[in-house]
């Protein structure tokens, strides 16, 4: 990782217990990113991820989906706007997800608070991430285990987030096949 690059870019992963404020925040971030992303939506924007699962732990960082018409128009064209309330945008080269876009929002002490994922309208991953999320809060035993294998990843890699996001594929894989 390059000197100049945010603290955020590297901070370690640490699960933290869940906090009833996250869905407050995802839903004020959603009302101001709806406004902003307006153009461009195809659907409401989702909160996903731990944080959207009432009772689990997660790290502190609220995931926000919006599907968007054409991924590369949205960055060219949005990406200022985004910046002006605090977005920055994870070059698709750093990121190696093509099918998504990805944005940062970091704090005032320069931790992440916020993550945008820019879907592509009709991609499968949109349904994906929704379906593991409601499989999660549907059923209290599967979040748990869910819980357990973040806080063993975050304390075996909590320092590598790519070993932390990829230790979970798995998981998340075998809840999707059933």
């Amino acid at each position: 990782m390059s000197e100049d690059a945010p603290a955020w870019a590297h901070e370690r992963a640490e699960v933290s217990p869940h906090d009833p404020r996250w869905a407050a925040r995802a839903k004020a971030e959603s009302d101001q990113l709806a406004d902003l992303l307006a153009p461009w939506l195809t659907e409401e924007i989702e909160h996903i991820g731990s944080t959207a699962v009432p009772g689990l732990a997660a790290k502190p960082i609220v995931d926000l989906m919006a599907s968007v018409t054409d991924l590369d128009t949205v960055v060219e064209q949005a990406t200022e706007r985004l910046a002006t309330e605090g977005w920055c945008l994870v070059p698709p080269n750093l990121d190696l997800r093509p099918w998504r876009r990805f944005y940062v929002k970091p704090d005032a002490e320069g931790h992440r608070e916020a993550h945008l994922h820019l879907i592509q309208a009709d991609h499968p991953r949109w349904t994906e991430q929704i379906r593991f999320r409601d499989a999660l809060r549907s059923n209290t035993t599967l979040a748990q285990a869910y819980e357990d294998l973040k806080r063993r990843l975050a304390t075996q890699s909590g320092h590598d987030r790519e070993a932390y996001t990829e230790g979970k594929a798995e998981f998340v894989a075998s809840v999707l096949e059933s």
